[in-house]
């Protein structure tokens, strides 16, 4: 018999603890970025976080001697149920993610506690992790253990790869992040590019008007939801959610690092760049008290990051094997970077994440210069 217990999480207090489990795990891992546990608490709280309207989730708590040991979620989107399967996703196919435990033997009964829960609801296939949506934190970290992740990225125990493909799991899809330096500029065939397109009477780069948010964020879901839509993975973005994440990243939403791009007067394509918000947050350990929402505060209106990260860019499905749609991309790219450089004091950039075959956005990222630095893998098990 094991010496812990698997318990479901039934209310707040397990939520918190839930939460809580990460700040005692990676307390001694140098890299690990502590979350607002506010926030954190929110994103598994139904009501709070909008994505739970179309998602069933059960949270799972690994316990010993009464302390808590592990963690895991298992849930089902239904709109994941509902894309094609070809795509990744499609009928009977559930997820579990956030997942954490202090040894093998825990981690592997969380596992199948979570693979239970999904078969006993019709699931016939797991991914995991998947923390939680798809747009949240999707993979775990097999590569760059060495260095911090970005704003809304995700930072794993590197023991937990070995542990996964023990018990039958395998490779369904590698994302990675790329990382550039961006205080020299792009090589000489990017700056010609992004020159004869500031020529081109017909295309207008333009800064998002955050006097207009709701406006430019239904123009960028638009452009998002029709650019990824025979991506891997994808599941559509609906209404409450954008409002959601919009209502959450205003705050760090600045007009010269996102940019819309118009073709004869039509949005076309966007690209979202936000100062990294972990570089002001890693210090708080969790908490805006007593102190730290005056820093945090004072950040915001004064922001500096030695990082930017690109977590979104997308081009309209009809322009994308277009030399215009590159064109664009380059354009959104340099502007950014240059206020990125001379307002914010950047000295890097990451972009991602992107799928391992995106052939269109790696070649993007080949041209300007940049390297993996970050992959996570999302494995796959029949159930």
């Amino acid at each position: 018999m094991p010496d812990f217990q698997i318990v479901p999480v039934t209310d707040q207090a397990g939520r918190r603890a839930f939460v809580d489990y990460a700040f005692s795990h990676y307390a001694d891992d140098p890299q690990w970025v502590p979350p607002l546990k506010g926030e954190a608490v929110g994103m598994i709280t139904p009501g709070k976080n909008a994505w739970l309207t179309h998602a069933d989730q059960q949270l799972f708590l690994a316990k010993r001697g009464g302390k808590v040991v592990g963690r895991i979620s298992a849930h089902i989107d239904r709109l994941a149920l509902e894309q094609p399967p070809e795509q990744g996703f499609g009928p009977g196919t559930g997820f579990w993610g956030y997942f954490d435990a202090d040894d093998e033997a825990v981690g592997r009964a969380l596992i199948a506690a979570a693979e239970h829960w999904l078969r006993d609801r019709g699931m016939t296939r797991a991914l995991g992790p998947v923390s939680a949506s798809i747009w949240e934190e999707p993979g775990l970290l097999i590569q760059g253990h060495d260095h911090p992740p970005t704003v809304m990225m995700g930072h794993q125990d590197p023991r937990y790869q070995s542990w996964i493909e023990a018990i039958g799991y395998e490779k369904a899809k590698d994302v990675v992040t790329y990382d550039l330096d961006v205080t020299h500029g792009f090589p000489p065939l990017v700056n010609r590019i992004v020159e004869m397109g500031e020529k081109n009477p017909r295309i207008r780069i333009r800064k998002v008007d955050k006097s207009r948010f709701d406006r430019e964020a239904a123009i960028i879901l638009s452009i998002l939801n029709d650019a990824w839509s025979d991506n891997w993975g994808f599941v559509p973005l609906t209404d409450p959610e954008v409002k959601e994440v919009g209502k959450k990243l205003k705050p760090i939403v600045f007009e010269d690092l996102i940019y819309i791009a118009e073709v004869e007067g039509e949005p076309v394509a966007f690209m979202i760049t936000l100062p990294d918000l972990n570089e002001p947050l890693k210090p708080l350990n969790g908490s805006l008290l007593p102190f730290g929402w005056a820093k945090l505060l004072l950040w915001l209106r004064h922001p500096k990051a030695r990082t930017m990260r690109v977590p979104l860019m997308g081009v309209i499905k009809r322009l994308q094997a277009s030399r215009l749609a590159s064109q664009l991309a380059f354009m959104m790219i340099e502007y950014s970077r240059r206020a990125a450089v001379s307002r914010y004091g950047a000295q890097r950039g990451e972009i991602g994440w992107i799928l391992e075959d995106n052939q269109g956005m790696v070649a993007i990222a080949d041209t300007i210069e940049s390297k993996v630095n970050k992959l996570y893998r999302i494995y796959e098990k029949t159930l």
